[in-house]
């Protein structure tokens, strides 16, 4: 068996989310959209303001990635990384990602999460809980702070 190849796949007859937000057919807080891949508010984030970051293409883990996909990706953490903190108040972000273990989407993603000083993210005994936004117009706001950010570059 080929060591980049998943047996992780999507549930028969259950489309792939991230594929259907990708097309266009699902809604989302897009943040950042270019040829390789999309960022999007997570509905259900670490803390205000955490993305997750989508290849176009559906892709399963992160060694199945061509090096394409995995370029447009490093350029897209890359500015996500250094937008986050500018249009959230933050002093520094978390990118993490799965493979297979954790990954409730099976389509590569990374979640960049902004962070600051007393967050409380990392804990002794750590259990991540989810935090809500408080409306959708909240959501909005964010998502327009973020995207503000990146277009000042």
């Amino acid at each position: 068996m080929d060591r980049f190849a998943s047996t992780h796949a999507p549930k028969p007859g259950k489309p792939c989310a991230f594929c259907e937000i990708a097309a266009g057919r699902l809604p989302a807080r897009l943040v950042l959209e270019t040829e390789a891949c999309l960022a999007l508010l997570d509905r259900s984030p670490l803390l205000i303001g955490h993305v997750l970051l989508i290849p176009r293409a559906h892709v399963v883990t992160l060694p199945e990635a061509d090096d394409a996909t995995l370029t447009g990706l490093a350029f897209a953490l890359r500015s996500l990384t250094a937008a986050l903190p500018e249009a959230l108040e933050a002093e520094g972000t978390f990118v993490a990602q799965n493979n297979v273990v954790s990954q409730s989407v099976p389509h590569l993603h990374f979640h960049v999460v902004p962070r600051t000083r007393g967050d409380k993210l990392f804990a002794y005994n750590l259990t991540w809980k989810r935090v809500r936004y408080g409306s959708e117009a909240q959501m909005d706001e964010v998502a327009g702070r973020i995207r503000a950010a990146l277009a000042a570059g």
